[in-house]
């Protein structure tokens, strides 16, 4: 059964506006159709003409014709109006749509040039990351960062997780590490826990936003360094931080993909930790004890 995803904003309404005003005179057919397209602009957003008119029971040419009836050139067109109106141009949804309509295609075929499109990308991303600038910008925060007590990792969104896996690592090998990327008041009291032992591993992406600048503003007035990891290195931002290392989250308007970024900071880890030998080889002899003796129990 299909769920109701019609937007209620005023950008949303072109397409109920349009069916508003042409509702008299649309043949039935084009009319039914039309509903559907109103009623369901998830399932548009995602699925051709084709599996569209599966769905409602009708051709995929009377698809078309009633998308062309609506005063939309295409069904092209009519999902960059539903995308744009039901997440806004930035939103994760409407990078969705810009890829689906990349893929084009019947949902079996997309999906496999998808998983392709995934794996190419981070092909090209981990070349990159292999040439020697690259490579500088991991040696240089190693060297920022190899000094300091702990670690503090600011992140937030999907990036979270990220970070918490790597104070699992940081863990394993002695090095002390706390996740902070509370968004609104709650930020504060992560700040006020900064010291001059710190070193900020800063996670932002795309243009900093007020949670991202006040971190780094605190950390700057702390005088702790801070590392960026950023798909944008030219921002006011990254000229303060200590170093930077960039690493893209897929294509400009298309899905995020995280890979490369996990990749370059498991490469901070790795060299941090050779960097520390003497902690990590402790470190990781206790957790060795520790596994030991809960195999015993």
């Amino acid at each position: 059964m299909a769920h109701n995803d019609k937007a209620s904003s005023p950008e949303a309404d072109r397409l109920s506006a349009q069916l508003q005003a042409l509702e008299a005179e649309l043949p039935p057919a084009v009319l039914r159709v039309a509903h559907y397209l109103n009623r369901n602009r998830v399932a548009v957003l995602a699925n051709s003409a084709a599996e569209l008119a599966a769905m409602i029971g009708t051709s995929d040419a009377t698809v078309v014709r009633s998308v062309q009836a609506l005063g939309f050139q295409g069904l092209g067109e009519l999902r960059q109006s539903i995308a744009s109106a039901l997440g806004g141009d930035s939103a994760p949804l409407h990078h969705m749509h810009q890829t689906l309509e990349e893929l084009g295609g019947k949902a079996g075929e997309a999906a496999t040039t998808a998983a392709d499109i995934v794996i190419d990308t981070h092909a090209d991303f981990l070349r990159q990351l292999q040439q020697a600038d690259a490579r500088a910008q991991i040696h240089a925060a190693i060297a920022k960062l190899h000094a300091v007590e702990r670690i503090v990792i600011y992140a937030a969104g999907p990036s979270k997780p990220l970070a918490e896996y790597l104070t699992i690592l940081f863990g394993r090998h002695g090095q002390a590490a706390k996740v902070i990327g509370q968004g609104g008041p709650g930020l504060a009291d992560d700040l006020l826990d900064l010291s001059e032992r710190d070193g900020l591993l800063l996670l932002s992406y795309g243009k900093p936003y007020q949670e991202v600048l006040l971190t780094a503003a605190e950390a700057g007035k702390t005088g702790i360094p801070i590392v960026l990891v950023t798909d944008a290195p030219n921002t006011k931002l990254a000229r303060s931080a200590s170093a930077v290392i960039t690493a893209r989250r897929g294509r400009a308007e298309r899905v995020a993909l995280h890979g490369i970024t996990l990749i370059a900071l498991e490469a901070l880890v790795m060299g941090l930790a050779v960097a520390n030998r003497s902690r990590t080889m402790r470190a990781l002899a206790r957790l060795g004890s520790l596994r030991t003796a809960l195999d015993k129990s």
